[in-house]
């Protein structure tokens, strides 16, 4: 079920994508080719999955979701390319391909990483490609701003950054992930309820506990794959974080403890939409693919 349904939301919003790379002036071609190259460079799109499914999951028509799907995967990117740099995690492998900034340079990366931050704000402003009234996009806005900036996405990676060698607690670990990993999942599902239409504080309540779930549970499925995985099969360096000595759930819990603990994860996160229905059942599948995933 999950594989048919991730391939029609990928081509979904792949589609939707395409339709930002065009350079509006020949001087921009080169930052548009790498803005290009970022994004539709394979991914499995699981942010923009999270938004149709939340959507799905509410009674709502994916096609309202179409812009929130693109400003999320557009910040993940944008993410990638800055923390592949080599001032950060300096990594030459990403999707299977050579790095944004090995591809094209180190300056247009980050060029092409600022423009897709900004990108997706505009993407979420606009009536057009986010059809929905102003106070529905102003609180996109303010939910994926949250999620990407400090308190989110960037306070985790600074929090990452300033980890490696010393031997962080649980607590402190999931601190760090909810930030650097948990935040734009859970703001993917929420910008989809809210894409939705109907989104009760019951039902916000109840995708947040879904959200917060998973997004820990993909962390955790990511270190205990960079463990028992390979660079093919991953797309990117395979053994890295135990290579800088970087605070995992597999060396901090042990191997078959942290596969214990996402599987934990994963059923709450099933347990908090119950309720939910039929209609939740892709949210369902997500869940179940987040800790079963190979890559």
């Amino acid at each position: 079920m999950i594989s048919s349904y991730q391939a029609r939301c990928q081509q979904r919003v792949d589609a939707a994508l395409d339709a930002l790379f065009i350079a509006p002036l020949a001087p921009l071609e080169r930052l548009y080719q790498a803005m290009r190259y970022s994004v539709v460079n394979g991914g499995k799109r699981v942010r923009p999955l999270l938004v149709y499914a939340a959507c799905e999951a509410l009674g709502g028509d994916v096609a309202r979701a179409d812009g929130a799907a693109c400003a999320v995967e557009l910040i993940h990117a944008y993410s990638l390319v800055h923390d592949d740099l080599p001032a950060m995690d300096d990594d030459d492998l990403r999707r299977g391909q050579p790095t944004t900034h090995i591809a094209f340079d180190e300056a247009s990366a980050i060029l092409a990483g600022d423009a897709l931050q900004a990108l997706a704000f505009e993407v979420l402003a606009d009536a057009q490609r986010n059809p929905h009234d102003a106070e529905t996009r102003l609180a996109m806005i303010a939910s994926l701003g949250h999620a990407a900036g400090p308190a989110g996405m960037v306070g985790g990676q600074a929090i990452d950054l300033g980890s490696v060698g010393i031997r962080l607690d649980q607590t402190a670990l999931e601190t760090m992930h909810r930030h650097k990993t948990g935040a734009l999942i859970e703001a993917s599902v929420r910008l989809g309820a809210l894409a939705s239409g109907r989104a009760d504080p019951a039902a916000l309540a109840a995708l947040r506990i879904y959200a917060r779930a998973i997004g820990l549970a993909f962390q955790v499925q990511d270190d205990i794959l960079d463990v028992e995985s390979d660079t093919a099969t991953l797309g990117k360096t395979q053994g890295k974080d135990q290579a800088h000595d970087k605070p995992t759930y597999p060396s901090l819990l042990g191997l078959d403890e942290a596969k214990a603990y996402a599987l934990k994860l994963r059923d709450q996160a099933l347990l908090a939409i119950a309720n939910l229905g039929e209609s939740a059942e892709p949210l369902r599948a997500l869940a179940r693919y987040i800790v079963e995933r190979r890559s």
